[in-house]
């Protein structure tokens, strides 16, 4: 159970930055990076999101070179728990889920051994009305979790299953990008998934990682874990009652526990979505605004949209803890 806390509503007060941060200015977007590279940098580990607006960007092939020029070569995404269509070399779409669906906020990969420490986001068609794309400070959110709670989650950590189930989520061929059981079998071992064939073609992984975590250039604690974003009760209510009804507790598609395998309770989870709800911050889309997150800093979201939104993503800056 929950001890008696709540989070206290966070506003825009003198001691809290501006998440994003906006660096408004005109023509070339990788000319002006070639320039202020390291006051971008700075104030991406300061705030924990930069959104560059105005600017130039010159489509997929000019958001790949801000890519470049911010962060190094993009990044392939492996270990998918998504859908997402590749636009081009390492340039994705974001997740493809039906619009009306909301994502709630997560952490690139931080169910994997290694992560991203940059996300970029490039709008190329705005929506006609909300699809933003909110964010959460990771810093924010640890302070706000019930002093009781943080410290079982970092003590205990907490642990993903994924049962990959036809019809179910995204196949495992396509979360590992390969039809060969071996490879998949090598990759996990390689990263600390145990690895369960279920079946005649059904896979089950589970893996314990980390709560919190310190930032590898500020040295902060953040709360970065999949641990709210993978719970069943995160869904929404009808289909998390569905997927109850279908599965049993360790068949689910995914769910978190703790790391030694002890149950989350409901109220907890849904304790830490408060947490995230209350310190996120939102903006509008405006087309070619790309947004450089910080991704241990800076959780991330999608508010569910109406009308053609485009966003093309791609990851940077590889991170072994």
């Amino acid at each position: 159970m929950v001890p008696a806390h709540s989070p206290t509503p966070l506003s825009t007060e003198q001691n809290e930055l501006p998440l994003p941060h906006v660096v408004a200015a005109s023509g070339s977007a990788t000319e002006y990076l070639a320039a202020h590279r390291e006051q971008v940098r700075a104030r991406l580990r300061e705030h924990g999101a930069v959104l560059l607006r105005g600017f130039d960007i010159g489509g997929v092939d000019g958001f790949d070179a801000v890519v470049r020029a911010v962060s190094g070569a993009p990044l392939t995404y492996a270990e998918r728990s998504s859908p997402r269509s590749t636009i081009k070399g390492q340039v994705y779409t974001s997740t493809d889920y039906p619009p009306a669906e909301e994502i709630f906020l997560h952490n690139e990969n931080s169910y994997q051994a290694s992560w991203p420490l940059s996300l970029f986001f490039y709008c190329v068609t705005p929506p006609d009305t909300l699809g933003a794309t909110p964010l959460a400070d990771t810093r924010r959110v640890l302070a706000s979790i019930d002093p009781q709670v943080r410290e079982e989650f970092t003590r205990r950590g907490w642990r993903v299953v994924r049962n990959f189930t036809d019809g179910f989520g995204v196949p495992w061929r396509q979360a590992f990008n390969t039809d060969d059981r071996a490879e998949v079998a090598a990759y996990c071992a390689k990263n600390g998934v145990e690895v369960e064939w279920v079946g005649a073609d059904g896979l089950r992984t589970t893996a314990r990682r980390a709560a919190v975590h310190h930032h590898p250039v500020t040295g902060e604690p953040v709360w970065f874990n999949h641990a709210t974003f993978f719970h069943v009760t995160t869904l929404a209510e009808e289909v998390c009652e569905g997927l109850r009804e279908l599965f049993g507790e360790d068949e689910l598609p995914t769910n978190t526990y703790f790391g030694d395998g002890g149950r989350i309770p409901d109220d907890v989870v849904a304790h830490l979505r408060d947490c995230y709800r209350a310190a996120t911050r939102r903006f509008d889309w405006q087309r070619d605004d790309v947004l450089v997150v910080d991704n241990m800093l800076s959780a991330h979201a999608r508010e569910p949209f109406t009308g053609p939104r485009k966003i093309a993503v791609a990851m940077a800056e590889p991170h072994v803890p």
